[in-house]
This record gives C-alpha cells, sequence and structure tokens, in this order.
C-alpha cells in the first residue's frame, strides 16, 4: 500500500455506524469509560508487534488500553512478563505504570463491536489503521496474531493472499516484506477456560518467536 494512501490512527473515527453508535450507547451508560477507538500501546518500534482482535466491553474499552482490565489481558500480560516484554505481569489500567519492552500492541477492529463480533466490513473498514501500523513497522519485526480474524486482517494489510498463509496455532511465516507473523489461539477467556489454550501452548509461541528463523 503506497504511504500516501495510509491513515493514521483517528481517535475520533466513527467511520462504521454500528460500531459509532454502539460506543454512543455505551458511553450514555458507562459515562467513565473510555468508549472511543483505542489505541495501540507499547513501543514506538517494537521487535514485536501483537495484533488482537477489538477492545473488551469491560477490559479495553473502559480502560483506554489494549487487553487492560479485561480476562484475555490477564494470561497475555503474565507471559509478556514471563518473556521480558513487559515491567509488570499485570496490566490493570492506563495510569498503573506498566511499560512494553521492544514490543506494542493493537487490535485488527479498534472499537468495541457488540457482542464482540465485528461484522466483515467493519473489518475491512478499520484494516487501513492496521496497515499503518504494520508499515511504520522496523525490518525483520515479529507479528503475533491473535486468532484467525487477527491474523488475516494482518495478510489483508500487507495485501498477502490469505490462502498462502493459512491460520494455525502456532503457525510461523516469514512475509516477503522480511518480517515474520506468527499466530496463536486468542487468549480469550473462553479459549483459556476450556483449555483450547493453555498457558504452556501459549508460551510456546513466544518460545517460537524468540528462535532465530
Amino acid at each position: 500500500m503506497p504511504p500516501d494512501d495510509i491513515q493514521r490512527f483517528d481517535i475520533d473515527c466513527r467511520a462504521c455506524p454500528r460500531l459509532a453508535t454502539f460506543l454512543d450507547e455505551v458511553h450514555a451508560k458507562h459515562p467513565t469509560y473510555h468508549a472511543r477507538p483505542v489505541p495501540a500501546f507499547g513501543a514506538s518500534k517494537p521487535k514485536l508487534l501483537i495484533v488482537g482482535l477489538a477492545p473488551g466491553m469491560h477490559g479495553a474499552n473502559r480502560s483506554g488500553r489494549p487487553f487492560t482490565g479485561d480476562t484475555a489481558g490477564v494470561l497475555l500480560y503474565q507471559t509478556l512478563h514471563q518473556f521480558g516484554y513487559a515491567s509488570a505481569p499485570e496490566s490493570v489500567s492506563r495510569d498503573d505504570g506498566l511499560q512494553l519492552i521492544d514490543c506494542r500492541i493493537t487490535n485488527a477492529v479498534k472499537c468495541l463491536p457488540p457482542a464482540n463480533k465485528p461484522e466483515p466490513g467493519e473489518i475491512r473498514e478499520c484494516n487501513h489503521f492496521l496497515a499503518a501500523e504494520l508499515d511504520a513497522l522496523p525490518a525483520h519485526s515479529s507479528i503475533l496474531a491473535l486468532g484467525q480474524i487477527a491474523h488475516q486482517a494482518v495478510l489483508r494489510a500487507l495485501e498477502l493472499k490469505l490462502k498462502d498463509y493459512p491460520f494455525a496455532h502456532a503457525s510461523d511465516y516469514r512475509l516477503p516484506n522480511g518480517r515474520r507473523l506468527v499466530s496463536s489461539y486468542h487468549c480469550s477467556r473462553y479459549n483459556t477456560q476450556t483449555r483450547r489454550l493453555t498457558p504452556e501452548m501459549f508460551a510456546a509461541v513466544f518460545e517460537l518467536i524468540k528462535t532465530e528463523v
């Protein structure tokens, strides 16, 4: 994607009517919540970019920081701390002092979707923001996609064919631009409670990322 076509993050974006209306309703019910598009968090030039799906109602949508204050963030930040990417094992609020080290976290969709399910058109509409984030990555950075939707959003943002890079847990691809795409089951409460994703499985993904290809 040419640099002139890349649009940077816009905290006032209302391009998706369904999401904008829903955020207005959430803000009316919870006036202290962030209830706006959620910006990325972490190092400006990361070695690792983590891409999730979308903000959670009482997590990032409340706190204004990805995976902060919800169940999905528990395993993520514990693992980031374990592997030296975070200064603390728990992310509670935007002002808790936690820092990410050589790491940045974002989402494929920046706004909270109803029932945690963005529609395909909303994922596509938000994709140019992800493209801008990927374009700004240093050469030879790694990307960790959490779940199939995030995995496919990364590929679309890079204008790569989905069929050439199928999603699987612990899949590991070297991309044409020299960067690396590793993917994992999402660390959602459903996946961790059903043991579809265990702490050991998630740690193994980070061990994979640490290895040189």
